[in-house]
């Protein structure tokens, strides 16, 4: 009986010092108003067109709607010859998702070649910085 006890013990000690070796792993949550990387270079899938460069995607928690929620901050670079609209997808591990259009309306015009253009998109509900992160940037017609 003691001996059944002492290996229960043990085993309990060492699965509890695990747990605080991987959660200091995930390091501290960032502060509100500190824009950060959002995920390492090898959680980031990217798929984008060669009409545009990416010029900022990081990451900022800040309040939304009642509470601190992760927003992703996108600039593009147009490098085409043409005016262009952009569609941006941003897809989570957790199977939220954000993106939209850039520019929002274009009653003021499209993106002019060499011009950079910025949104940020928050995420409803995500107080906690992303594992994984499939971002997908397209032309759209005009």
């Amino acid at each position: 009986m003691h001996r059944i006890l002492g290996t229960s013990i043990r085993l309990l000690v060492i699965l509890a010092a695990t747990s605080l070796v991987v959660a200091g792993c995930a390091g501290p949550k960032p502060k509100p108003g500190e824009i950060f990387s959002c995920v390492a270079g090898s959680k980031l899938d990217k798929t984008i067109l060669s009409e545009v460069v990416l010029e900022d995607f990081s990451c900022v928690f800040k309040k939304w709607k009642g509470s601190e929620t992760l927003h992703f901050n996108v600039a593009i670079k147009n490098v085409s010859q043409t005016d262009q609209r952009y569609k941006v997808n941003i897809f989570l591990d957790n199977d939220k998702a954000v993106g939209g259009l850039i520019p929002r309306k274009t009653n003021k015009g499209l993106v002019k070649p060499g011009q950079i253009a910025k949104f940020t998109y928050p995420v409803k509900g995500m107080d906690k910085k992303a594992k994984k992160i499939t971002l997908i940037i397209k032309t759209m017609g005009k």
